[in-house]
């Protein structure tokens, strides 16, 4: 009998625990019934409008108004040091896979960028394509690489240092032997504008902005950055399968909360991004911005950090790009 008692008690306590714990979640969201999605960089940028994509339909999921908060400013450390600090639970981070290179382009980060945060989930992926300017006669990856041997002084745009454009290119160089300098820009629309003037003759684009481009005889699309070709433009080979073995960049972007984030709030918010990313309008949304929707655990995001400040450490270290 006593045996029994003490286990119905042991029950009890867990079924307790369990329901306080949701409880405590509940009320964390009631007490503040904003839910603000925190976006590192300028309005227009990719994870702002991932972030004003889904927005609506989180909060609405989670019964609670919402707001974008754009605080953009010094390679996006301002935001991101905000939500580090923070304690808000109803604060999300939007941010790009290239946050991970912070620390080795910059002295005196006062957050730590992979484990300062509470990671949610992954929620899309992109490609960029090599693009060369249509007054170059080079039509091939191995056209490219024998062309950048060939000619001193070549350089390609980016819209600046860490940028995908930027490090898909050093990492492109270093697998297959190409010669070519590079020149940072303060933003995308200034490289663009250089590059399609023909003032710089090639770089790294994000897809969807490249095809129409290619399409007006703008400029001439090599291959992309995915292992695999992307869904949305099968037509346009990878750079891997082009001989440019093992290369891959896989632009993709994700939400995190502040640090010691609850799992049952963690739950929450996942569950209700992945239902989000379900609704045929954020999909269409998605496409039209060259965004493949891809979602993970916490633990898979968290690993794919991980990797991904891995392979930019080798690139930059074998760059020699110095921390400003």
């Amino acid at each position: 009998m006593m045996n029994f008692r003490r286990l119905f008690l042991k029950r009890f306590a867990s079924a307790t625990v369990a329901t306080n714990a949701f409880l405590s979640s509940a009320i964390a969201i009631a007490q503040n019934k904003l839910l603000k999605f925190l976006v590192p960089l300028t309005p227009g940028t990719t994870p702002d409008t991932i972030a004003r994509a889904i927005g609506p339909l989180v909060s609405e999921k989670l019964e609670m108004s919402y707001l974008v908060d754009n605080r953009a400013g010094a390679s996006s450390m301002i935001g991101m040091s905000f939500v580090a600090k923070s304690n808000d639970p109803n604060l999300l981070l939007v941010i790009p896979a290239t946050t991970v290179t912070l620390p080795l382009l910059y002295k005196n980060i006062d957050f730590d960028v992979i484990n300062g945060f509470t990671p949610i989930t992954q929620v899309a992926s992109s490609s960029f394509v090599l693009v060369i300017h249509p007054s170059v006669d080079v039509k091939s990856l191995s056209e490219f690489v024998t062309w950048s041997k060939a000619n001193k002084n070549l350089f390609y745009a980016s819209p600046g240092v860490g940028t995908h454009h930027h490090l898909s290119m050093e990492l492109l160089k270093q697998l297959t032997g190409a010669q070519i300098e590079h020149i940072p820009y303060k933003g995308s629309s200034q490289a663009f504008n250089d590059f399609l003037g023909g003032q710089v003759p090639c770089m790294f684009m994000p897809i969807q902005v490249a095809v129409p481009l290619e399409k007006s005889g703008k400029l001439r699309i090599i291959g992309g950055t995915l292992k695999a070709r992307h869904p949305d433009f099968p037509d346009i080979p990878s750079l891997s399968e082009l001989g440019a073995k093992d290369f891959q960049v896989d632009p993709w972007f994700s939400i995190w909360g502040p640090p010691k984030l609850s799992q049952a709030l963690v739950e929450n918010y996942r569950n209700a991004i992945i239902s989000s990313l379900q609704d045929p309008v954020i999909k269409e949304s998605f496409k039209k911005q060259g965004l493949i929707i891809k979602t993970s655990t916490p633990l898979e995001l968290l690993n794919l950090t991980k990797a991904e400040s891995k392979l930019w450490t080798k690139v930059i270290s074998m760059t020699n790009i110095q921390p400003e």
